[in-house]
């Protein structure tokens, strides 16, 4: 049996490093045509490509290692924190404005994805409820699925939400600028690495405050903790001068494969038919958040001064961490960005349990568990 048990294990691994390699070599390719975000937006391309068309190659019950892919969560959240600097509470008038702002896109979004997918996809309550919000996936599934809702329909569009938002804001961001940005500019996404014989403690510090903040982050059920556990941690060095943290280019090039390929392997067994309503449903949902996203960006940029590219990503109902991917990629504030998620996240897993806390959904009031893997 134990011989068995490995033997699937080395299938397991072997397959998810085959899957790795596929991610790097579309990535190296989006880099070549100028895609923003190359291996992002490259390797989940090709994987999402491949689960589509070759699904029934995939290893029976595969699934993307979740403990791999978290420590590179974490060295996200660790790239994130260590650009926080003193200064950034100078603008705390500002921020409270700005936060409002994402106050109302929540309320607003959730009902506009609603009325959305009740007229339009035909979803019932339940499912167009949970498949509407703009934040909170495993949270969205978890009190979707003690709802009834259509938990395929549902998983897919909170992921499609994820995935759309992340491959257009880059690519919006090239066509106003009429130029590659960020990282298709050639901003590396890594910082100021130093000499090579001194490059070890820092790896070893970063990777330190990655594991350490992972582990904290879920110890503490902060939200989405796997990313602000590590993303805390960096930013109390950054903040105080304990320590230059330097992510060098490649290890970031390293981590957005790993999440494009992660995103791009949860496509594996989804039925053709189920997939275009549900792109169809989710482009009509995403193209009017990131309208709404847009208008009061600029409302609040008119009224405040704060940074707009900053403000269009921190109201991108795009996941956590791969806005903090973009953040970083487009050098937009990646810590205001990040902070601002938090809050949307959270505020939306509220907003959502509220809906059955009034009677206007079945099912009980219930508390959903920590996302397992930091996803939005």
């Amino acid at each position: 049996m134990s011989g068995l048990i490995n033997s699937r294990r080395a299938v397991r691994v072997g397959f998810t490093a085959f899957l790795l390699a596929v991610g790097v070599a579309g990535g190296w390719g989006a880099g070549r045509v100028g895609t923003p975000m190359p291996y992002m937006l490259g390797a989940l391309f090709v994987t999402a490509l491949g689960a589509g068309m070759a699904g029934h190659l995939y290893p029976r019950g595969y699934a993307f290692p979740q403990t791999f892919r978290l420590l590179f969560i974490g060295i996200i959240g660790v790239a994130i924190g260590a650009r926080v600097r003193p200064g950034m509470v100078h603008s705390g008038a500002a921020l409270l404005t700005s936060f409002a702002a994402v106050s109302l896109f929540v309320v607003l979004a959730q009902l506009v994805n609603y009325v959305l997918f009740r007229r339009v996809g035909r979803l019932d309550p339940a499912t167009a409820w949970f498949s509407g919000s703009p934040g909170g996936l495993l949270e969205a599934v978890t009190m979707g699925e003690a709802a009834g809702a259509d938990i395929r329909m549902l998983t897919l569009l909170q992921f499609l939400r994820i995935i759309l938002v992340v491959s257009l804001l880059p690519i919006a961001f090239s066509i106003r600028e009429g130029a590659p940005v960020g990282s298709a500019a050639g901003l590396s996404m890594g910082q100021g690495a130093p000499s090579a014989p001194d490059l070890a403690p820092d790896l070893a510090l970063v990777l330190g405050l990655a594991v350490v903040g992972v582990f904290m982050g879920r110890r503490l059920h902060l939200p989405a903790g796997q990313l602000t556990g590590p993303l805390i941690l960096a930013a109390l060095v950054s903040w105080f001068g304990l320590a230059d943290l330097f992510i060098p280019g490649w290890m970031m090039a390293a981590a957005q494969v790993v999440v494009g390929v992660s995103l791009g392997a949860r496509f594996h067994g989804a039925r053709a038919g189920l997939l275009m309503r549900a792109m169809g449903l989710s482009a009509l949902s995403v193209s009017a958040m990131l309208a709404l996203g847009a208008a009061l960006a600029v409302l609040v940029h008119l009224a405040t001064g704060l940074s707009l590219d900053m403000l269009i990503l921190s109201y991108a109902p795009g996941g956590m961490t791969e806005m903090g991917l973009v953040a970083i990629s487009l050098a937009a504030d990646p810590a205001l960005v990040a902070a601002h998620h938090l809050y949307r996240v959270s505020l939306t897993v509220v907003f959502l349990s509220l809906a059955r806390r009034i009677g206007f959904l079945p099912g009980s009031p219930q508390q959903p568990e920590p996302a397992p893997d930091g996803q939005d």
